[in-house]
């Protein structure tokens, strides 16, 4: 294999595909990248058997081949490298490597190409389009709603729904929820699957730069992002997804509209005074009055705020996680929320004052059990 590129975009398409790569991975292999070259291309893999990411560049190329490059020691020495072409040169008998730039002569010991895992092919897929924009969107406003809990296998990852013109993520660990849609979606299917958080924060990262419509592709077992030179590639979660209808309230006679930031911050400062364990702060809801308190009894701390607000039903006071709520509060966006309540037991519902055309969010926090 031989090869000639500038060594700031080679260095910059291995950023792109080395999020892919774990440390202290299960194979030894799984630390390195996959080249492959041919027809002036030389295509970049990268796989932690999760996931796996695929780009493509044009290069000068002399001698064309395959070969597993160590990804560590080669981006450490072109981050080094100011801006110059560098050629890339390989001994397909001892999978040595050379690299010579304007300085000199770097020399490191390659492996063999066939001991890299297989990467996911696309076959049998369904495919829908999706603008960047959505699709940042609403892994930003769904991923932190995942647990980390590996018993809970399902809820460590996003639910995608297809269903025809509308695509649905959801979102759970059992206390905060997230369901986003987008409806302006076409596709002949309608279709669920789960893919895990590592992956789409890859996807997040790497769609953010880039200009045209993402190419969704999917069949049982993977998920694929084709975002123009580069494809992300996520191995489904095998398991089922809880049924998160079930515990959204419907019956929510009780209102409040509150300005979005104020409410946020206002959470802020009550939550020093809570009791680190539960993060519990209590909302004091009456008609346009909204009193926000907490209290931490061992350290006889406590602090309470009033907002201004529009609250319509019944005087009532439900407790939550000061955190939940204030996490929940900087990913929702707007000026202002609605928060939905029926009794101090059940989830309150939050959402937008206003819809963004066609996408809508509906975010569900569980209350804490009133500690009197």
């Amino acid at each position: 294999m031989k090869f000639s590129v500038s060594s700031t975009d080679f260095f910059k398409k291995l950023q792109k595909a080395g999020g892919a790569i774990v440390s202290n991975p299960v194979l030894p292999i799984l630390e390195d990248f996959l080249f492959e070259v041919h027809d002036n291309t030389l295509t970049i893999a990268s796989t932690n058997l999760e996931t796996s990411i695929v780009t493509s560049m044009e290069v000068q190329v002399e001698e064309t081949g395959k070969l597993a490059v160590p990804a560590k020691i080669l981006m450490d020495t072109l981050k080094e490298l100011p801006e110059q072409p560098i050629s890339f040169i390989s001994n397909n008998e001892n999978h040595s490597i050379e690299i010579t730039s304007a300085y000199g002569k770097y020399k490191l010991a390659g492996d063999n190409p066939e001991d890299f895992p297989e990467l996911p092919v696309q076959e049998d897929t369904n495919t829908i389009h999706i603008t960047p924009s959505q699709l940042s969107n609403a892994v930003s406003k769904t991923l932190f709603a995942t647990s980390n809990d590996e018993l809970r296998l399902a809820m460590t990852g996003v639910y995608f729904l297809i269903d025809y013109k509308k695509l649905l993520l959801v979102a759970t660990d059992a206390h905060k929820l997230v369901k986003y849609s987008i409806g302006d979606i076409s596709s002949d299917v309608s279709q669920s699957f789960i893919v895990p958080k590592k992956g789409l924060m890859l996807v997040k990262n790497i769609s953010s730069d880039h200009d045209g419509d993402v190419e969704l592709s999917f069949n049982s077992k993977n998920v694929f992002f084709n975002l123009g030179e580069t494809v992300i590639a996520c191995r489904l979660i095998d398991s089922k997804y809880p049924d998160y209808n079930a515990v959204i309230p419907v019956d929510n006679k009780n209102e409040l509209q509150v300005g979005r930031s104020d409410f946020q911050n206002s959470l802020k400062r009550i939550a020093i005074y809570a009791n680190k364990t539960t993060n519990q702060v209590v909302l004091n809801l009456s008609e346009g009055s909204l009193t926000i308190s907490a209290q931490d009894i061992d350290f006889s701390n406590e602090a309470t705020e009033q907002l201004p607000c529009n609250y319509s039903g019944d005087p009532m006071s439900i407790g939550f996680n000061a955190k939940f709520l204030i996490e929940m509060l900087g990913v929702m966006g707007g000026d202002e929320v609605k928060m939905q309540l029926s009794t101090p037991n059940k989830a309150g519902i939050l959402l937008p004052n206003e819809e963004d055309g066609t996408e809508s969010i509906l975010m569900l926090v569980m209350p804490v059990m009133m500690s009197h």
